[in-house]
């Protein structure tokens, strides 16, 4: 028999954050969130999110053991602003049984209709820069720190619950040497000189700090045309400033602004932290802060995390002048690897500004659906 239980209380939350610990001990291929940030992640004085969202979380027991678990959200924001009536459901782990998944499912379910919701979609957080879908495809390579891995038989249990696929995405990776600068170079000269624009170069987080603001409302502004995007607002800002910015190396940030210091174009990449979480075992002290400092100087292996272009400068090569700057600093870095977040599938557009590089899709994610109107 499955019983379930609310997280009320900070023992419970602990046990929320690792019981993935216990189900994937000895992967080669799982990577450990740090397990105090995870914590503060459901910390509604923490976390800003919770001002306009709300989440309950659940724990699945079967003889006095925790056998999964599941994070039921509702975006406040996505419902009533865009009339989005979206349940969402995330950080969904689970042994092989599909009464375990099942139960949790079906407490979900009963969230999103007691508020009137249409339909369920999940995995997902909060917001578009949470981690978001079901592993598909991939298994046999280490997950990146900013997505989720998850057993084969994950699957089996959504088609199991009558879920349909909702969205697809793809992650792919190149090596850094499948860069050739004559494909951006000259475009991006002729694109600054046609378009007034330049490249900032910033070697200090200080200095990046400043743009921040601007780096957020221009992803607001690039973003917006996508399925279920959720706006970050002000405070967000300030939290997301606080969480990450001062982990990504400062020249791996890339900003390009017009003749008034207009943001027209960013990119953030970010060293691959994966092996260095997985050394760190869940914890900063006494020795993983000093694995993931280690990784942000010396990894080869980098992730792009995000770009935006200005809606007035898609299509524009904005993207050359983003990569040129990028090409400079890997190469004197000898990066090998550049990776890619998980992307849709059908975002023709940004499939596009890597087709030189000859990517190689190594893994594919879905997020799932089930209609409860």
């Amino acid at each position: 028999m499955i019983t379930l239980k609310e997280v009320k209380t900070k023992k419970d939350l602990k046990a929320f954050v690792k019981f993935p610990f216990k189900l994937y001990k000895g992967s080669k291929y799982w990577v450990p969130p740090i397990i105090s940030q995870e914590v503060k992640t459901f910390n509604k004085k923490e976390n800003p999110v919770f001002n306009d969202a709300e989440a309950t979380l659940f724990l699945a027991y079967k003889n006095n053991e925790i056998v999964g678990r599941i994070a039921a959200i509702i975006n406040w924001l996505e419902v009533k602003s865009q009339n989005q009536k979206k349940m969402r459901f995330g950080w969904f782990d689970f042994i092989d049984d599909l009464e375990v998944s099942q139960t949790l499912l079906n407490e979900v379910e009963k969230i999103g209709k007691s508020h009137n919701l249409d339909f369920l979609e999940g995995p997902v957080g909060f917001s578009n820069l949470d981690k978001v879908g079901v592993m598909t495809e991939g298994f046999d390579s280490i997950a990146p720190m900013i997505t989720w891995y998850n057993h084969p038989y994950y699957i089996k249990h959504y088609e199991a619950a009558n879920y349909q696929v909702e969205k697809s995405y793809s992650e792919s990776k190149f090596p850094f040497e499948n860069v050739k600068p004559e494909f951006f170079y000259k475009a991006q000269e002729l694109i600054k000189r046609r378009y007034q624009l330049k490249a900032l170069k910033l070697t200090k987080t200080s200095e990046v700090m400043p743009y921040a603001d601007k780096m957020f409302d221009l992803f607001n502004e690039s973003y917006a045309s996508l399925s279920s995007f959720v706006a970050i607002n002000d405070v967000q800002k300030e939290y997301f400033k606080k969480k990450f910015i001062s982990f990504v190396n400062p020249e791996y940030i890339k900003f390009v602004v017009d003749k008034d210091d207009k943001m027209v174009g960013f990119a953030i990449v970010m060293p691959a932290f994966a092996r260095a979480l997985q050394k760190a075992k869940g914890k900063l002290f006494p020795f993983g802060f000093k694995h993931i400092i280690q990784a942000k100087k010396r990894s080869k292996d980098v992730i792009f995390y995000l770009i935006g272009i200005h809606p007035d400068y898609q299509n524009k090569g904005v993207h050359a002048v983003i990569f040129n700057e990028y090409y400079e600093t890997f190469k004197e870095k000898g990066i090998e690897t550049c990776f890619r977040t998980p992307e849709l599938e059908d975002n023709i557009a940004i499939h596009q500004i890597w087709k030189h590089f000859d990517p190689v899709v190594y893994k594919r994610r879905k997020t799932f659906r089930k209609n409860i109107a």
